[in-house]
C-alpha cells in the first residue's frame, strides 16, 4: 500500500542515517521497452554531510544517452520556501499499468499502451515538514510526471505562486517554439526555429521569450523531444522560458499563467491538489511524436455516457469568403446562409458553420435581425444538414446556462467559441464548464481564440476541435500563412491535438502572385496542397472554407467530399519540421494520404507498407506538371497498388499530393 503522506514526517524521523543515505542515490522508472529512463535524487547543499537532504531533481535518458540533466522540482506555495528545495526522499511506490480505452472522432480509435510508474514521497527536512509526492510514468513513447499534495497538518489551503520545474537539456537543442507576447493570447503565431541558447541572449544581451506549448526540441544524435501538458483541470496553464540570460544557457523553467484577479498567484485552492502532467514525448524521429497518444492517456476517462449524438464531419462556412452570395457579393442574410446549407446538402457535408454577427452584441440569447438562426436550423433540418453557430467567449461565460438549452431547442449542433484569450486558473475552468454544460444539451464545441489542446477531448468527446494556430484566415489581411508554416505545424501545433486550421482554398496563388484580400481571398501554395491538408491537419470538424461557386465544376473538389474526418489509425511516413510531411490515416478499410512541402519542390518515395493485404485503388490528386506557375492545376488519376509497392510523389513548390486508397473487392 502507498505510504500515507500525512504520516511522512513521522516516518522520516524514524529512518536511520544509513537508510537516508541509501535513498540519496537515484531512483528510476523505466519504460516497458527499456529505452527511456527517468531518475530522481536529492542534491545536497555544498559543504554538508547530510547527503539525504537537499534539492529534489530528476534526469532522463533515451537509449542510454542523457537528454535531460539534473533538473529541479519544486512548488512555491504560500509564503514559505519552495517545497522541493530542502527535502528528503522518504519512500517510493513503484507500479505499472496499461491505458486501454477507445476514442471518439480522433486520430486513433483504440489505445492500448503499457507504462511503468513510480511515486516518489518527499518531506521537508525542517520548518513545517510539509510533504509532497511526484507521480511519474514512463511509456515507450515518452515520460510524464506531476506534483501531488495530500491533506496534511502543516496546511490545508494553498496559494501556488509559481512552479519551479526545470528542463535542463543535456545539449544545446534546436527548438521550434511558439513565442507569445503575454499570458493573454490566442496562440496564433509562427513557430520560430532557434537554438535553446539563443532564447536567453539576443543581440549579446540577456533576454527572454515566453514560450507556449507545445515546444519541439531536437538534441542531434540523441532524440527528438516535445514538451506539453495534460489534464490541466484545477490548474493554470504552463509556459516555459530560458532564464539563464547568457549565451551558454540551454535549459527551460516553467511559468504558470497568473490569475487575472491576482497576478501574484497562479492557483488557489484546498488540499488535496495535483498539478497538470508535464509530458515529454521522446523519439528517434519527429513523426513518432505525431503518432503519440500520451496526452489522451494522461487525461481522465470519458464523462459523457451517451456519445451517439457526437458526429465528426465537414462544414460549409460563410466567414472566410466574406459571406459572398451567388454573385460574389457579401450578403449576411438568412436567405444567403440557406444557400450555404444547400451547398452542404448537395456536397454531402453534414454541417453548415454560421459565423459571427447573428446575435445581439454581448447577448448570445438574442438575434440581431440579420440571420434568423431558428429558421436556418429548421431549414437545414429539411436538407439533413445541421448548423453550428459562432459565440463570443465572455458572453458564454455569463450566459451558457441560459443559452445552451435555448440552442438545443433551436436544433443547433455545435458552438464555435471565440476570443477566449486566457488560460489562467479561471480560464482553464471555463473550458471544463463549457464542455460539461454543452454535453448536457447535446452540443458539440469548437474552441477558437484559445490555448492549444491538452487532451480534454478524451474526457469530453463533444469537444471536437481547437484553433490555436496561425490559420488560413490570415490570407484575408496579410502574408502570415504560407506553405512553410504549414510544413512546421504537423510537428509542433498538431502534437497537442485537433487543429481547426480551416483548409479548402481553391483560389490558389504562387508566392509572387498572391494578394491579401478580405472578400474571395487567395491562399499561397497549390490546390493539391489544400487537398492534402485535410489528411495532414487532423480535426474531426473540418471547414470547407471557400465559396460554393469556387468549388462548382472543379473535379478536385471530389477529394474534399470523400475524405473522412475521423480516423482509426495514423502513420507519419516521412517529414522534417519546416520542410515537408507525409501522413497516412485509416478510416475503416480506407486509407488516405496527404503530403505537403514548403516552397521547395520535392520528389518523395513513399512505401505503401501501411496498407493491408490485397489490392487497393489509389485515387491520386497531385500537382500538375505546371503547378509551379499555375497552382490551381491538379492532375487526377487512378492506379492499382499493393502494400509491397512504393509510390513516387512529385510536389511542386508550395505543393502537395492527396490520395485515397480504397480496398478492392475480389481480384
Amino acid at each position: 500500500m502507498p505510504i500515507c503522506l500525512a504520516r511522512l514526517a513521522i516516518y522520516t524521523a524514524a529512518l536511520s542515517p544509513l537508510t537516508l543515505a541509501a535513498q540519496s542515490t537515484p531512483l528510476t522508472v523505466t519504460s516497458p521497452d527499456h529505452a527511456l529512463e527517468m531518475s530522481f535524487a536529492v542534491q545536497p547543499p555544498e559543504k554538508t554531510a547530510d547527503v539525504a537532504s537537499g534539492r529534489l531533481v530528476y534526469s532522463a535518458t533515451f537509449k542510454g544517452k542523457p537528454f535531460l540533466d539534473a533538473s529541479g522540482l519544486a512548488l512555491e506555495l504560500n509564503d514559505e520556501p519552495a517545497l522541493g528545495s530542502a527535502v528528503r526522499i522518504v519512500g517510493t511506490t513503484p507500479g505499472s499499468g496499461v491505458d486501454d480505452y477507445t476514442l471518439t472522432n480522433s486520430k486513433i480509435s483504440k489505445v492500448h499502451e503499457a507504462y511503468n510508474s513510480l511515486t516518489l514521497h518527499v518531506a521537508e527536512s525542517s520548518g513545517s515538514h510539509r510533504t509532497i509526492s511526484i507521480e511519474a510514468r514512463a511509456y515507450n513513447s515518452g515520460i510524464a510526471f506531476r506534483y501531488v499534495i495530500d491533506r496534511q497538518d502543516a496546511f490545508s489551503d494553498f496559494r501556488l505562486k509559481q512552479e519551479d520545474t526545470e528542463f535542463k537539456l543535456s545539449s544545446d537543442a534546436t527548438d521550434w517554439l511558439l513565442a507569445l507576447p503575454n499570458y493573454r493570447s490566442s496562440y496564433e503565431s509562427e513557430y520560430i526555429k532557434l537554438p535553446t541558447s539563443a532564447l536567453s541572449n539576443q543581440g549579446g544581451v540577456s533576454s527572454t521569450f515566453l514560450i507556449g506549448m507545445p515546444l519541439l526540441m531536437h538534441e542531434p544524435g540523441t532524440a527528438w523531444v516535445s514538451l506539453m501538458e495534460a489534464d490541466i483541470e484545477g490548474s493554470s496553464s504552463m509556459y516555459v522560458t530560458n532564464p539563464s540570460g547568457n549565451w551558454a544557457g540551454h535549459y527551460f523553467t516553467t511559468k504558470l499563467s497568473p490569475r487575472f484577479d491576482d497576478a501574484t498567484v497562479a492557483v488557489t485552492g484546498t488540499l488535496p491538489y495535483h498539478s497538470a502532467w508535464r509530458v515529454l514525448s521522446v523519439a528517434d524521429d519527429p513523426g513518432r511524436l505525431v503518432e503519440s497518444n500520451l496526452l489522451t492517456n494522461l487525461n481522465p476517462p470519458n464523462r459523457v455516457p451517451d456519445t451517439s449524438w457526437i458526429k465528426a464531419g465537414k462544414a460549409s462556412w460563410n466567414w472566410w469568403v466574406d459571406d459572398v452570395d451567388a454573385n460574389g457579393k457579401p450578403a449576411f442574410t438568412t436567405e444567403n446562409m440557406k444557400r450555404y446549407v444547400d451547398f452542404s446538402a448537395a456536397s454531402g457535408l453534414p454541417y453548415m458553420m454560421l459565423d459571427a454577427g447573428w446575435s445581439a452584441p454581448h447577448d448570445i440569447t438574442k438575434l440581431n435581425g440579420k440571420v434568423d438562426v431558428p429558421e436556418l436550423c429548421r431549414y437545414a433540418a429539411t436538407k439533413n444538414v445541421k448548423v453550428w453557430i459562432w459565440l463570443y467567449s465572455t458572453s458564454v461565460m455569463d450566459q451558457m446556462k441560459e443559452a445552451f438549452p435555448l440552442y438545443e431547442k433551436w436544433g443547433v449542433a455545435g458552438v464555435k467559441i471565440d476570443f477566449i484569450n486566457r488560460d489562467d486558473q479561471r480560464g482553464v475552468q471555463f473550458y471544463y464548464d463549457t464542455a460539461r454544460e454543452a454535453a448536457a444539451h447535446h452540443i458539440m464545441v469548437d474552441f477558437h481564440g484559445t490555448r492549444t489542446p491538452w487532451g480534454i477531448e478524451r474526457t469530453y468527446p463533444n469537444v471536437m476541435s481547437y484553433e490555436a494556430v496561425l490559420g488560413m484566415e490570415n490570407n484575408k489581411v496579410g502574408r502570415r500563412d504560407s506553405p512553410t508554416d504549414r510544413s512546421v505545424f504537423p510537428f509542433t501545433r498538431l502534437l497537442a491535438g485537433p487543429m481547426d486550421y480551416t483548409a479548402g482554398a481553391f483560389n490558389n496563388a504562387t508566392e509572387d502572385g498572391y494578394i491579401a484580400r478580405n472578400t474571395n481571398p487567395m491562399a499561397m501554395g497549390t490546390r493539391a496542397q489544400q487537398l492534402a491538408l485535410y489528411v495532414v491537419f487532423q480535426t474531426p470538424f473540418q471547414m470547407v472554407s471557400d465559396s460554393p461557386q469556387n468549388y462548382a465544376n472543379q473535379p478536385a473538389f471530389q477529394f474534399i467530399k470523400d475524405v473522412p474526418t475521423d480516423w482509426d489509425e495514423t502513420r507519419v511516413l516521412n517529414g522534417r519540421p519546416g520542410e515537408f510531411a507525409t501522413i497516412a490515416r485509416r478510416h475503416g478499410t480506407e486509407w488516405d494520404l496527404g503530403s505537403i512541402t514548403d516552397w521547395n519542390s520535392r520528389t518523395l518515395s513513399v512505401p505503401l507498407s501501411f496498407l493491408g493485404s490485397g489490392a487497393y485503388t489509389a485515387e491520386i490528386y497531385e500537382d500538375a506538371p505546371d503547378a509551379a506557375t499555375e497552382p490551381k492545376h491538379v492532375t487526377i488519376r487512378k492506379q492499382t497498388v499493393h502494400a509491397n509497392e512504393t509510390l513516387t510523389l512529385k510536389l511542386a513548390p508550395g505543393g502537395g499530393s492527396a490520395i485515397r486508397f480504397v480496398a478492392r473487392t475480389g481480384r
